[in-house]
């Protein structure tokens, strides 16, 4: 039985679970950095920076 043709995904399901664990993992880092006594601004860089650091990894790791 042949698949019905449509458009593409947006995303792949891949690409969707790593942005979202990378999303998970900068909030945690972000919190962490806000409770332990950081500025918002401190805990806003932190979490986009493991967020940004976590992609490479992740996509690596979920294969």
């Amino acid at each position: 039985m042949p698949r019905p043709q449509g458009p593409a995904p947006f995303l792949t399901i891949h690409t969707a679970v790593v942005l979202l664990i990378a999303v998970v993992i900068g909030m945690v880092v972000g919190g962490l950095t806000f409770l332990s006594g950081g500025a918002v601004a401190a805990a806003v860089l932190a979490g986009l920076t493991a967020a940004g650091v976590s992609i490479p990894v992740l996509r690596t790791l979920i294969g």
